[in-house]
């Protein structure tokens, strides 16, 4: 299922090949609005060239604040969410050997993948249970008892 969330059908089409780039799209999803935070990850491909989160995490984080904060910026506080999404690189990278889909595809259920969502940097309980819910019904991924973590 595609993802329909920028209203720019390049950004749209990083979100649905990357599974970082959907991830960093809703971890910049604060005090921003939701289309914007999810063209981020096209910005990042833009300028830096990437979003392979350990290009990412490597990347020195002057340089890579000075990329975000180009205008227009990856958020409207790009030095702050810059090095959130470092954090995150970095986190995928050694966690997860560079691929954010196992975040959720190994998850055991819908408790673990809410409890590996919060675990990451920028994502609180509202955020881990709406990135929940957009897998579930945006991508398909319904581990049991997601339903009853993401709540109303």
């Amino acid at each position: 299922m595609a993802i329909h969330i920028t209203g720019d059908p390049a950004a749209d089409q990083i979100l649905d090949e990357s599974s970082f780039a959907l991830l960093a799209g809703m971890m910049l999803d604060q005090q921003y609005p939701m289309e914007h935070a999810f063209r981020g990850p096209a910005k990042v491909v833009d300028r830096f060239g990437s979003i392979d989160p350990a290009a990412i995490a490597s990347a020195d984080p002057e340089e890579f604040a000075a990329m975000a904060a180009t205008t227009p910026a990856i958020h409207r506080f790009p030095g702050s969410m810059a090095a959130k999404l470092q954090e995150l690189a970095r986190i995928v990278t050694e966690e997860y050997d560079g691929d954010a889909a196992r975040i959720w595809t190994e998850a055991a259920d819908g408790k673990d993948l809410l409890r590996r969502m919060k675990a990451l940097p920028g994502f609180g309980t509202q955020k881990a249970q709406i990135f929940v819910a957009l897998l579930a019904k945006q991508c398909g991924v319904r581990p049991d008892g997601w339903e009853e973590v993401v709540g109303d």
